[in-house]
């Protein structure tokens, strides 16, 4: 009997068998997937390689993305050591493994050891599921199935390595050796890859800056399993987990959101430097009144390539200060840091040289009377001397002879984009009547510095570097920054700076201080105010933003680079040696004539020759209102005189040139000679 059904009993079993077989597989078929594809953080890098910044995933988590190829071998033969040995051989579930571990929970009553594959985990990570339940255990064995069906065990692994989570909103291998140990999977040591695998059983309850002692009998538990010796020859575990940097938070959010779909941003900046400019912003506006913030951007002047850009000195809103702000892009009134290319122009034309004389006194050009900051005027002075001095006169009576249109042409031939308040351009433009931005400002100077050529700058080390824009021949533009290479550093600022050429600017009302500066390699540009436009009294760009361009310098370098050598055909010559219409800027006539009420000068006559006696030339004076100031050859030698006879002190022989100016602004001058 047994004979004659056995065959047919056998036949049916296997049968049933096959049917199961068949009815497994198509479950295992029919099983719907997670997403495989993994969400790595968006990272910034300088042009070192260095990590600028991190964008977080969903809830904030940190997952860095992960080649295989880069995490050192030992780690994976640790983890799989540790985790799952026959990781190569099984196709998702570990019979074997699985058998042990029940085995063991019913000699114990609990559970000893685990069953899951590092598939099943990657199942289990992909779902975010838990562990303890059956039917939970069931969707990971089904999971895991299918996944050894569609992907290789080296992108399981990869899976694995890039959701594992390490404490913290730490996932994934890269993310945890950086937080934990500030270095790339590549480069682990056998202790820190122990630590690393032990981790991601429990994150939370084995972190080591937490439970050290947990953690550290986790790391041995590893190092016996894989027969290493003991973790008493090993460094202290890491006592901290590692803050990701978050430098150049305005720049990277904005070309986050210009590319949000790249995973890695190379970008021109040097990260050191980056730190370096953003503690020096927060440096200088403590102590500074509430609300005030600062900007700063350095720039490589030959090609345009941004080496540092710091939107505000807090990238918050405490203390109102509009952190969040970005104040290199901010549209901005640049006070006198436009009157460079003014005198640049002028030169370009032909209307002046670095040693032609000017006129510093009250005009009214239509309407429109400017009058210097400090209020006084000097007479007649050099280009050179009015540029830096930052007198106002001066660029506005060149600009009346150039045209407004054609000054803010010449600036859009540079490549930016100045905004008017309104109308056609007036002469007020080159006193900063025109709105600019700090990145603006930066490539107009690294164009002064360029020999009149401005480069485009970029921020992307991909980026192709464009053709800059010319905008000032060689020679004004080096004429130009000759002149402002001789301004005196600012007070405070101690030798070993080189020659830093540079100018400083204060908007109307005190709302801007700025100053930009350069050598023979960067640029270093500087705004400080409050972002929302509120002024600042006394705030000045010589008194706060300079000293931040030169300390912003002994940053870069130990001293800063020589400027360029000037171009062929550039002598500088006298007042007396220069052509006859080169000598003495005449222009329109703008200046204002003496009124009856304007100072008269009673002694010395215009044009009289004197002897030199040692004591002095006497001055005397009629009208005009009182305190009186007086200039000889430009330089003021009474401030605040409140009578009419002075004697002035004049014993050289030579000629001279005294000027009188009243407290109404009304001026008269005379020409002297001393034999």
């Amino acid at each position: 009997m047994i004979r004659r059904y056995g065959l047919f009993y056998l036949v049916v079993l296997l049968g049933c068998a096959a049917a199961v077989r068949d009815g497994v597989d198509q479950w295992v078929a029919d099983t719907d997937l997670p997403p495989v594809l993994v969400e790595t953080s968006v990272e910034m890098r300088d042009r070192h390689g260095e990590l600028l910044r991190v964008f977080p995933v969903e809830n904030g988590r940190l997952r860095l993305g992960l080649d295989l190829n880069h995490v050192d071998p030992d780690f994976l033969e640790m983890l799989i050591a540790y985790e799952d040995k026959r990781f190569y051989q099984h196709r998702g579930v570990d019979a074997r493994a699985a058998l042990r571990a029940a085995w063991q929970a019913l000699r114990a009553g609990r559970i000893v050891s685990g069953g899951s594959t590092l598939t099943m985990q990657v199942a289990r990570l992909l779902e975010n599921s838990g562990t303890g339940r059956w039917h939970g255990k069931l969707r990971q064995v089904r999971v895991a199935l299918a996944l050894e069906r569609q992907l290789t065990k080296d992108q399981i692994l990869e899976l694995y390595l890039a959701h594992a989570p390490y404490g913290g909103p730490i996932e994934g291998l890269r993310a945890a050796s950086l937080a934990w140990f500030g270095k790339e999977p590549g480069r682990l040591t056998q202790a820190q890859s122990a630590l690393l695998v032990a981790l991601p059983q429990s994150p939370e309850n084995r972190r080591p800056d937490r439970y050290p002692e947990v953690a550290q009998k986790a790391r041995a538990r590893v190092l016996a399993r894989v027969g290493a010796p003991a973790p008493s020859e090993y460094a202290p575990l890491p006592d901290r987990l590692r803050a990701f940097p978050r430098l150049a938070p305005h720049l990277t959010d904005r070309l986050y959101h210009d590319g949000p779909m790249r995973p890695l941003h190379l970008l021109t900046l040097d990260a050191d430097l980056q730190q370096k400019v953003e503690a020096l912003l927060q440096n200088a506006v403590r102590g500074q009144p509430r609300g005030i913030s600062a900007a700063m951007v350095v720039v490589e002047h030959s090609t345009g390539a941004v080496r540092a850009s710091a939107g505000s000195s807090d990238y918050s809103s405490e203390n109102g200060t509009l952190g969040f702000v970005d104040m290199t892009r901010a549209i901005r009134s640049p006070g006198s840091t436009l009157k460079p290319f003014v005198y640049g122009i002028a030169i370009d034309q032909g209307l002046v040289r670095p040693n032609t004389l000017i006129t510093d006194a009250p005009v009214d050009i239509g309407g429109y009377a400017p009058s210097n900051f400090d209020g006084r005027y000097r007479g007649e002075l050099t280009v050179r001397a009015a540029l830096q001095l930052s007198l106002n006169i001066p660029p506005v009576l060149l600009t009346s002879e150039i045209g407004p249109a054609r000054l803010m042409a010449r600036l859009r031939d540079a490549g930016i984009a100045p905004q008017l308040p309104g109308g056609a351009p007036g002469l007020a433009v080159a006193l900063g009547g025109v709105g600019v931005t700090l990145n603006d400002l930066v490539q107009l100077y690294a164009g002064l510095a360029n020999g009149g050529s401005a480069p485009r700058l970029f921020w992307r080390a991909s980026a192709e570097v464009q053709k800059p824009a010319t905008f000032l021949s060689p020679g004004a533009a080096w004429q130009v920054a000759d002149i402002l290479a001789d301004i005196p550093p600012p007070l405070g600022v101690g030798a070993g700076f080189g020659r830093i050429a540079y100018k400083t600017g204060t908007s109307y009302g005190h709302r801007d201080a700025w100053a930009i500066g350069f050598d023979g390699v960067h640029v270093v540009g500087v705004w400080l105010g409050r972002p929302d436009g509120t002024p600042v009294p006394g705030a000045f760009g010589g008194d706060l933003a300079a000293p931040l361009v030169f300390e912003a310098f002994g940053r870069l370098t130990s001293s800063p680079v020589a400027l360029s050598p000037h171009p062929k055909g550039i002598v500088a010559l006298s007042t007396a040696s220069l052509p006859k219409p080169l000598q003495r800027f005449r222009g329109r006539s703008h200046v204002l004539q003496p009124s009856e009420d304007a100072p008269k000068v009673l002694f010395p006559p215009h044009g009289a020759t004197l002897q030199a006696n040692g004591y002095g030339v006497p001055l005397k004076i009629a009208k005009g209102k009182l305190p009186l100031t007086i200039l000889i050859n430009g330089a003021p030698v009474h401030t605040d005189l409140h009578q009419r006879e002075v004697f002035l002190d004049l014993n050289d022989p030579g000629f001279s040139q005294i000027a009188i100016v009243d407290a109404n602004g009304k001026s008269t001058r005379t020409n002297i000679s001393l034999r």
